[in-house]
Formats: structure tokens, sequence, C-alpha cells
């Protein structure tokens, strides 16, 4: 199956929705109904969020109430034809590698190769000790990078011996193999320079959070440079958005005002070099999610 012929919007900008997978009010409703309007609308891409066990710090109160990251795209990925399927994006180091690369290859293989593998280091130290990954949290960048190695190891159709510092096993059969292969793609989140710099190592692609153009277009050199230095092309890069209508302050790192003042600010991220948009709109409701997207829509993508 051929998803990658979404209609472009504005200088080649791809529009993607962050299910309401989280927050209070979350439901199986809510989710569907932002996955069919992502479709119908001709959208790129929908995207859950990931935690497993969130501490009780304020950073956290929107994880409490969540739905599992993985479980809801294999759900959604027997609802839905064409739209494509991402983390954004799931806290490797919390989980095993192994079972992981199992997990994503079978949800790609059953739908048709959809599935973008959004990864990150996570962030909360408490997470990692309530899952039992706490031996882990200092060493997040050097598991993801080794993970990301042992995925495509993997999916590329290897039967092992396969010697790392985390993980090892000896010969062992891998299938089914993703539909995209070794080339099912991965979507790293990060901010510091070192972890950008794997982005343009191993990747195909950046997302961030809530991140101004400036910012997007200091991190795509880091990025660009990186890759250059591996001989790999340039990844993907994608911006992921709050969505505030009418709001008059304009934070940098969000769409705020009329569509007009939104569809400007898209074609800021677009010099930037951003090429994609994965867009939370903060409603949880199936009925407020779906005229949310429709009003972008209509008022952002049409105006582009």
């Amino acid at each position: 199956m051929n998803t990658n012929d979404a209609r472009p919007v504005g200088s080649q900008m791809e529009f993607g929705v962050c299910l309401p997978n989280f927050r209070r009010g979350a439901s199986p409703e809510g989710m569907l109904a932002a996955t069919q309007t992502a479709e119908r609308l001709g959208w790129h891409s929908v995207w859950t969020t990931d935690h497993i066990l969130i501490d009780g710090a304020e950073r956290g109160a929107d994880y409490r109430h969540i739905y599992e990251a993985l479980s809801v795209l294999a759900w959604l990925g027997g609802q839905s034809r064409t739209v494509r399927l991402g983390t954004s994006v799931l806290i490797v180091p919390m989980r095993s590698a192994l079972v992981l690369a199992k997990e994503l290859a079978t949800i790609d293989a059953l739908t048709g190769g959809r599935l973008i593998a959004g990864i990150g280091i996570g962030w909360n130290r408490n997470e990692f000790d309530n899952v039992g990954a706490a031996v882990r949290f200092g060493h997040r960048g050097a598991y993801v990078e080794e993970t990301v190695a042992l995925w495509r190891y993997l999916w590329g159709g290897e039967q092992g011996p396969y010697e790392g510092r985390f993980d090892s096993f000896g010969e062992a059969n891998f299938s089914p193999l993703p539909a995209q292969g070794a080339e099912l793609p991965v979507w790293i989140g990060a901010t510091a320079e070192p972890a950008l710099r794997r982005v343009g190592r191993i990747a195909q692609g950046y997302q961030s959070v809530d991140t101004s153009p400036a910012d997007m277009r200091e991190r795509a050199r880091i990025i660009g440079a990186a890759a250059e230095g591996a001989s790999r092309p340039m990844p993907t890069l994608s911006t992921r958005l709050s969505v505030i209508y009418d709001q008059v302050d304009r934070p940098a790192s969000a769409l705020t005002g009329s569509g007009d003042d939104m569809a400007e600010q898209v074609r800021a991220f677009g010099d930037a070099g951003v090429q994609h948009l994965a867009l939370d709109f903060g409603e949880t409701d199936p009925d407020a999610v779906t005229s949310a997207m429709e009003r972008f829509d209509r008022d952002v993508v049409g105006a582009l």
C-alpha cells in the first residue's frame, strides 16, 4: 500500500493530528473520530502520545489518563486505510528493544506499511523507576542508538547471532518482517545537540515539541551537518504544535490567531525547513476534535 500520496499543502507541508489518547476525557470515540477525520480530509498522519506510569508532578498531569500508544495504533490501523500511524514519541529506554522490534514490525505488516516509529529517550526519572527501568535512565541515548541498529538488523531479515551492549542473542528467527522492511521510518525527538547529531546519523526524521521556526532552523543546521557527515539524506523535519484559535498572545511555539495568522505561521515553519506539523488541538470530545480539525483544514489549509 502506498500511503505517501496524501496531498501536499503550501510549500509541501503535510499535516498530522495528535490523537486524544491522553488527558482527562480521552476515549476510544475521540481517537476514532480524529483518525476518521484525518483520513477524510486527506491529512498525512495520526500520532499517539506515550507514557506508562507517570508520577504526580505537575508536568505530567496530562498523562495520568492515557491509552497505551502502540495498542491504540494497532486498533486504529484496522479501522483506517490510508492515513499514516505514528508515535509522538515512544519512550524507548523504558521498554525492551526486542519486544518493540516485534510490536512495530507487526503493526507495520498488518497496516500495509503505514507506521512511523517516533521515538525518544524520555525525561521523567520517576517513571523509569516506576516501570523497573531505572538502570537505563543514565544510558538512554546509548540505548536508543543501539535499539535503532538492532531494529534495522532484524527488520532487514537477519537471523542472528547478535551481540550488543544491551541485547544479545544467538541464532533466531524474526518473522513477519515490516512491510517497509529495514527502512521503516524512525523519527527521533530530541533537543540536546548530541541527540540532534544522532538524528542526522541514524534517523529518517526529526520531531520536536512546541519549537519556534528560529529554533528549528538552528536544529536543522546541526542535523543536516551530521547527516552529511554520515553520507545520509537530510531527515524529514517535523514539529508538534498546539493549535490555539483566536488567541491574541502568539507564542512562537504554537499556532494561534485567525486562519490567515496560522497560515502565515505555517509558512514560517516551511521557510525553516519543516515539512510536517503534528497538531495538538487539546480536545478529547469526538465532536469537538472533529470540528477543530475541520476548521483548521478550511481556514488554514485552505488559505495555503
